[in-house]
C-alpha cells in the first residue's frame, strides 16, 4: 500500500480549477456547478497534478509561505478533496 506521503493526487476527471477574478478565488467547475475555495484549499489543489507527491505539496506551500508544520493541514484537506470526488 502506498504512503499517503507518496501518493500524487490530481484533479479528478470532472472537475477543472480555475482562478476566477470575480470571486477573487480559485474555484472547482463541474458539470453542475461550482465550489469556490478558500486560499489554502486553493493553494493546495492547484499543486495536485499527479507529477508532485503529497510531501513535495507540503514542502512547497511551506517554502512559498515561509511556514512549518502544515502537513496535518494539508493532509486534512487531501482526505476532504479526495472524499468529495475532487481529487484521484
Amino acid at each position: 500500500m502506498m504512503s499517503e506521503l507518496t501518493a500524487k493526487p490530481k484533479l479528478a476527471r470532472l472537475f477543472r480549477m480555475q482562478w476566477e477574478e470575480a470571486q477573487g478565488a480559485y474555484v472547482l467547475l463541474y458539470p453542475e456547478g461550482m465550489v469556490k475555495l478558500n486560499q489554502s484549499a486553493g493553494e493546495i489543489l492547484k499543486r495536485c497534478d499527479g507529477e508532485r507527491d503529497v510531501q513535495a505539496i507540503i514542502d512547497d506551500i511551506e517554502q512559498t509561505f515561509n511556514a512549518t508544520g502544515l502537513e496535518r493541514d494539508v493532509l486534512g484537506f487531501i482526505e476532504i478533496a479526495t472524499e468529495r470526488g475532487w481529487i484521484v
